[in-house]
């Protein structure tokens, strides 16, 4: 049936379709066939600035890369539609997936190709981007959908996944295609680790469900595959009672080796199920930079401000160790003894124990004040050339005295949350996509800097000197949500991943259109 438009519309979509083909290159015939038919969603694919100007941006500030179009779908048929016109062109153009926007490299950006506005899919779900199981089992959401309203979604029903990042306005399927990290990861897995199953469309513009039992090479492909292989639409992810209130703890330490001891301590504890099992754990470096809060959250009570301050000023590092513990109405009683067990015989500087007692919600939500403090200071939408590194346990001592110490502490421009918290190398699955160290304990490292667009350089000389340092120290890094601009990097990063990698791109992106900000197989 022949779709009719409005005489405005009609025009519009002739003028839309014409203006892609033009500016892709695309000739109207291949293989004296006709292309697919465009008509589906050509009043969906915007030329408006405004539009192209917010497709060529991301919360890094750094990258600029202008696409010749904007697709804003209203449905997962749209997408493919979208995949599918340009799998079948002469010369296919590329095509990225934007959420929330939240890459700080250009990587979900398409220079001279299409971006797909995924954020508006959730105009046109109707209610159902978040469908919570009856037996409050498992949660089927849209790819498009922010953690933050999967998190009060799930919780109106006494549930709530186990694996979070640390903020909140991130979409799940932006979080899925690198990973997803935070605190819980040392028990539950990074959010990778906690998938049922998904519907992906891939390269070839097929619409596939798949799971650890079904089509599970491209389920393990997807999670953490960096968008190289489809587009997520919908994961379903496990949900677990909540808990309705959190003991949140900060211990300052002036020892390293303790602060490193403690944390592996912690983390030993770590059974899915284990009622006495921390909840979260991280650590973070405190240096002599103003306050010893910063834009994640505030924390410390201001009338202890000034002796943490001294403390940082005699040692001019102090390691911050945070801990959660989850309870309940059930276990209201018994909460404070737990912690005092777990915590018992830990190396943290007499006296600098603070506590904080607050919702569940409250406390995953807690970087949103913090972002909300930055925008009104108009400290948010500025350069943020951030290092995310994955270090492996038995060199994070050397790493503290090359990098901390030697680079971080004599640069002295590190303004930023500097994040450093073990993980278990067993809560994630090597058939996915993800490179961590061979290690069975490893760190992560967050350099989580801000900048002016005037000394933006200087946090890149620093990000670089950091990355020569571990190459000739032999760390063996490896970078979480990575930035390379070779081929050859990319290989390195993989290291023996990389042959499953090319071949999972051969097969369900073969014609390279998926992800190209990425620059791994579109590194011109």
């Amino acid at each position: 049936m022949a779709v009719s438009f409005p005489i405005p519309s009609y025009f519009t979509a002739i003028f839309i379709i014409s203006r892609l083909m033009s500016i892709m290159g695309i000739s109207k015939h291949l293989n004296n066939k006709l292309l697919p038919p465009l008509d589906n969603i050509t009043d969906k694919l915007s030329l408006d600035p405004s539009a192209i100007e917010s497709a060529s941006q991301d919360f890094g500030h750094i990258v600029k890369s202008i696409p010749k179009a904007v697709l804003q779908p209203s449905s997962i048929a749209d997408i493919a539609s979208l995949i599918n016109f340009s799998y079948n062109s002469s010369i296919p153009f590329t095509i990225a997936a934007k959420g929330h926007g939240h890459s700080v490299r250009g990587q979900a950006m398409a220079n001279d190709g299409v971006v797909v506005d995924m954020t508006s899919m959730k105009k046109h779900r109707n209610g159902t981007g978040i469908w919570v199981s009856n037996d409050g089992v498992y949660a089927d959401v849209g790819g498009e959908q922010l953690w933050i309203d999967v998190l009060n979604a799930t919780l109106k029903h006494g549930v709530a996944p186990v694996s979070w990042t640390d903020y909140l306005y991130l979409t799940v399927g932006g979080t899925l295609s690198n990973g997803g990290i935070s605190g819980q990861s040392f028990r539950y897995g990074p959010q990778i680790s906690n998938v049922y199953e998904m519907d992906v469309i891939t390269g070839k513009a097929e619409i596939v469900t798949c799971s650890p039992n079904k089509n599970s090479e491209l389920f393990h492909a997807a999670l953490g595959g960096l968008g190289q292989f489809g587009i997520i639409t919908r994961a379903r992810i496990p949900l677990e009672p909540a808990p309705k209130r959190v003991k949140w703890i900060r211990m300052l330490y002036n020892d390293f080796t303790a602060f490193t001891r403690d944390q592996e301590l912690l983390i030993s504890i770590n059974g899915r199920h284990d009622s006495h099992a921390l909840g979260y754990l991280e650590g973070s470096l405190l240096m002599d930079h103003g306050s010893p809060d910063n834009w994640r959250s505030s924390f410390f009570p201001p009338k202890h401000h000034p002796k943490i301050t001294s403390s940082i000023i005699n040692h001019r590092i102090i390691y911050c160790l945070e801990v959660v513990k989850h309870y309940d109405y059930q276990t209201q009683n018994t909460v404070d003894k737990e912690l005092e067990q777990l915590l018992k015989g830990l190396s943290y500087m007499p006296g600098f124990m603070f506590e904080k007692d607050v919702l569940y919600a409250e406390f995953l939500n807690r970087v949103q004040r913090g972002e909300l403090k930055a925008r009104s200071q108009g400290l948010w939408d500025v350069p943020h050339p951030w290092l995310n590194l994955f270090i492996p346990k038995s060199q994070i001592q050397r790493f503290n005295d090359g990098v901390f110490k030697g680079i971080v502490l004599e640069r002295n421009i590190t303004t930023g949350p500097v994040l450093v918290y073990p993980m278990n190398r067993k809560k994630w699955d090597d058939r996915m996509s993800a490179v961590i160290p061979d290690e069975e304990i490893f760190y992560t490292v967050g350099f989580l800097h801000s900048s002016g667009f005037d000394d933006r350089e200087a946090f890149d000389d620093q990000n670089k000197e950091i990355l020569k340092f571990c190459e000739e120290a032999g760390i063996g890094v490896k970078q979480y949500l990575p930035h390379f601009t070779s081929k050859d990097e990319w290989v390195h990063h993989f290291g023996s991943k990389w042959e499953t990698f090319q071949q999972r791109k051969f097969q369900f992106d073969p014609k390279m259109i998926l992800s190209p900000g990425q620059r791994i197989f579109n590194n011109n």
